[in-house]
């Protein structure tokens, strides 16, 4: 169960190599041992290391299982790519962009923006993108109409020449913990009490894309791995069904 995990992982990653801004994700286990992990009371043996001087059943606590203990999101730097539109804006550094969407505002790396009916700057699935300040999301929308928007690789926005405001770009203390993924390259906070602080040292590209990190030779060894181990464990678990019916069938006549 827990390779079929790692392999569902992989080809999550290996599907969205082409996607704009994706962070790959990988795949936590930990060590099961049945002697710390059941209840004491299921379990009424010593919690000691087994030895011929001190004997007895250990009732499967001797036992130790792989268990899979979820994802982590790998953050590291995608390649940047060249695309020459003013439209289009990457991230070199940690952080993410600020956009307001109907459950209210997320996050994220993908930099492929455009212009709505109105001649806001919104995100590919049309959520407004921001700028910093205090006011309320909805105040801090990006007006382009019809004129040319410039950016600064400190964010800086100019629309027509004139300086409007600054880029929302924004990191988090601990983003493996503090924020998860939403699906459609967007993330949200994990809790209302994780607030997002400025980035160090992030600069923003116009006219380039940042893409996927997913190294796609990296992922099929470790799929190739995952399958291999996955279908070892599985002949193993055949073999030992193959014992018990042995023993029940054969052994009881």
């Amino acid at each position: 169960m827990a390779q079929s995990e790692r392999l569902d992982t992989i080809a999550n990653n290996l599907a969205n190599v082409n996607s704009t801004g994706f962070k790959k994700d990988r795949q936590v286990f930990s060590e099961y041992l049945s002697a710390y992990e059941k209840e004491q009371q299921l379990m009424k043996v010593p919690r000691v290391p087994a030895s011929v001087e001190s004997f007895y059943d250990m009732q499967g606590g001797d036992k130790a299982y792989v268990n899979a203990a979820g994802t982590y999101t790998d953050l590291s730097q995608g390649q940047m790519k060249v695309t020459q539109s003013p439209l289009d804006f990457a991230l070199q550094g940690k952080g993410f962009f600020e956009v307001l969407t109907p459950e209210g505002v997320r996050w994220t790396r993908n930099g492929s923006f455009s212009l709505n009916g109105e001649g806001q700057l919104v995100t590919k699935d049309g959520y407004q993108v921001l700028t910093q300040g205090n006011q309320a999301p909805e105040q801090r929308v990006i007006q382009v109409g019809n004129q040319q928007l410039t950016a600064s690789q400190q964010g800086d926005l100019y629309i027509g020449g004139n300086a409007v405001g600054k880029l929302a770009v924004v990191d988090f203390t601990d983003p493996s913990t503090q924020i998860r993924k939403e699906g459609n390259g967007l993330y949200q906070r994990n809790s209302q009490e994780v607030l997002p602080v400025p980035p160090e040292s992030t600069r923003v590209f116009q006219g380039f894309l940042e893409g996927s990190n997913v190294n796609v030779v990296e992922e099929m060894t470790d799929m190739i791995m995952a399958h291999r181990v996955f279908e070892a464990t599985q002949q193993a678990v055949k073999a030992f069904d193959h014992m018990d019916d042995k023993l029940i069938n054969g052994v009881g006549r």
